[in-house]
């Protein structure tokens, strides 16, 4: 058994490879210091990588040593409690035996003194003179004979049960001293393994908060270029920039945009698409009940209820209602008077289901000090008191400028409002029966490039090179078919930082390098489905999910696409 003990020492050579990854890893930091704090970090984002690839690699062959470990170290221990446990019965019976044994052993010395008192008194002569004949007297030579035998055999059977018990007690106490320092040496190597996997771990976890620091990176980039921020038409500029248009020629072919149908939030109204249903002859309420659903309530309430405005005090419904700045006012001069009736119901419906507090920023809804007048508190009054409601309570209506044409559904108050596309005959309309098409809206169909603050980061139109277009493909290739490291799939751009790779670096990875055609497929609920690429090594197709996310992550400055739903341009 003592063999069996000694076999977990053998997984010494499993922690090879954990030193070898640990000098590894810590060298990277040595040869940091020598060079500036500026260099050293750029030098750990290039290095990351290697680092994030090396650990993944070392991960999974660890955790199973380190389990195979773990296991032979119960074993070890089981083997040695066995093994103690043996040894405390072993005691146990020793001392049994050894107490038998004393008694026996007085046994065995009264038979001695017994059997030298026999032969210091023992006279042949005297023994045949008391047999009064042969017979008697062979009897008597005989029992002196077995009594001596007897004797004997208690003396040698004695004998081997004391040596026995010596040899016994010898290799008692030899198991516990060998048990006692297996003991302290599987006690040490446990030590030893548990301190270095937890070394490992903690330096692994320090590589994931860099990783980490990277995705979060990441999600900023997306979250700037491709969240949906809120914005509504009464509060933006609705500059109509040529760059951003289909016919705009960018001076090089083939080239390549990717057009946003809508940008917002796509829940709720669509304000400019209530401008298209309000002339095509549609009056507020079915305005409103086209993208909130049959089923809500237009109700009369008390317009005299309060409405708390942040930092600007208390108002009436209906005075609240005349100062919001949402729709144009001038598009009651064209057609648009029952689409500024329908905002002002949605208005007064959504600060009702706030619970009568409420910000005054596009986060709730634009808020101004001044009635507004005109045609907008013409809307106002034709609909006093009016809101609406869903499961008897207001229903929080949302609202933005643009969706595109499909509007999303969404739930509150235990009521979803309708998703469909935003046409005069469904989905076979779109584009060109769109609602917000026949408003005229700027955002209905967009190739965007600037911030909202105009920052374009030094680029002055959307359309990308076949060699740029090459580019997302190849990052699609690192973030969807594992050829790299994703955490540098990021613009190669100075406006945003980081480490990204370069297109050579991305062109190793995927070997696209140009591409000369694009089409794509859309789906029945809003989205563009997939896109279809011809390209140096033949044609190849992407999720539109995937697309949409590897696009706002690689495309170049400030280049994104607002929407799931959109196209890709060719020239």
């Amino acid at each position: 058994m003592l063999k069996r003990l000694l076999s977990p020492l053998f997984v010494f050579f499993g922690l090879i490879v954990l030193l070898f990854l640990l000098v590894n890893f810590k060298s990277y930091s040595y040869r940091a210091r020598a060079i500036s704090d500026v260099d050293k970090l750029q030098q750990e984002i290039d290095e990351l990588a290697k680092l994030k690839q090396l650990s993944e690699a070392a991960t999974t062959p660890l955790e199973a040593e380190v389990a195979n470990l773990e296991a032979r170290i119960r074993s070890a221990q089981a083997g040695i409690s066995n093994a103690k446990q043996e040894a405390t019965e072993l005691a146990i019976n020793i001392e049994k035996r050894e107490g038998d044994l004393a008694y026996h052993y007085q046994l065995f010395a009264n038979r001695i003194a017994e059997s030298y008192r026999r032969m210091r008194s023992y006279n042949p002569l005297a023994l045949i003179f008391a047999s009064d004949n042969a017979t008697k007297l062979s009897k008597n030579l005989a029992y002196q004979d077995s009594a001596k035998a007897q004797d004997d055999r208690l003396i040698r059977s004695i004998s081997r049960e004391l040596k026995q018990l010596a040899d016994d007690k010898r290799e008692l106490e030899e198991t516990r001293i060998r048990l006692a320092a297996l003991q302290v040496q599987l006690d040490e190597q446990a030590t030893f393994f548990k301190g270095e996997i937890e070394e490992a771990k903690k330096y692994q976890q320090e590589l994931g908060g860099k990783i980490a620091a990277l995705s979060a990176r990441q999600q900023a980039i997306l979250s700037e270029k491709s969240g949906t921020f809120q914005t509504t038409v009464g509060d933006v500029p609705l500059a109509d920039d040529k760059a951003s248009r289909p016919d705009y020629n960018p001076g090089f072919s083939p080239a390549f945009a990717v057009f946003s149908f809508g940008a917002p939030h796509f829940k709720g109204m669509s304000q400019y698409g209530a401008f298209g249903r309000a002339k095509s002859g549609q009056n507020y309420k079915d305005i409103l009940k086209a993208y909130y659903g049959s089923a809500i309530e237009i109700k009369d309430v008390d317009p005299n209820q309060t409405i708390n405005v942040d930092g600007y005090g208390a108002y009436s419904l209906e005075e609240y209602a005349k100062r919001i700045y949402e729709m144009p006012s001038s598009w009651g001069d064209n057609g648009g008077m029952e689409a500024l009736k329908a905002q002002a119901v949605a208005a007064r419906s959504y600060a009702l289901a706030r619970g009568g507090s409420i910000c005054a920023t596009e986060q709730c809804q634009v808020f101004k000090p001044e009635a507004k007048g005109g045609n907008w508190e013409k809307a106002v009054n034709e609909t006093k008191g009016k809101a609406v409601y869903a499961s008897g309570k207001p229903f929080s209506t949302w609202y933005a400028s643009t969706s595109g044409g499909y509007q999303e559904s969404y739930a509150s108050n235990g009521h979803s409002t309708p998703g469909f596309w935003d046409t005069a005959s469904g989905r076979s309309g779109w584009t060109s029966q769109a609602y917000e098409n026949i408003a005229g809206s700027p955002w209905f169909y967009k190739a965007w490039y600037r911030f909202r603050s105009g920052d374009s980061c030094g680029r002055d139109h959307p359309w990308l090179t076949s060699e740029e277009m090459a580019d997302i493909l190849n990052a699609w290739v690192v973030m969807y078919k594992s050829g790299g490291d994703s955490s540098r799939v990021t613009p190669e751009s100075s406006c945003w930082g980081g480490n990204p790779y370069s297109k050579s670096e991305l062109v190793a990875i995927g070997s696209y390098t140009s591409v000369s055609g694009a089409s794509v497929q859309y789906a029945d609920n809003g989205v563009t489905a997939s896109v279809t690429f011809q390209t140096n090594k033949g044609s190849i197709s992407i999720k539109g999910k995937e697309f949409y996310k590897v696009f706002n992550l690689r495309a170049p400055s400030r280049i994104s696409v607002k929407s799931g739903l959109f196209n890709i341009e060719k020239k």
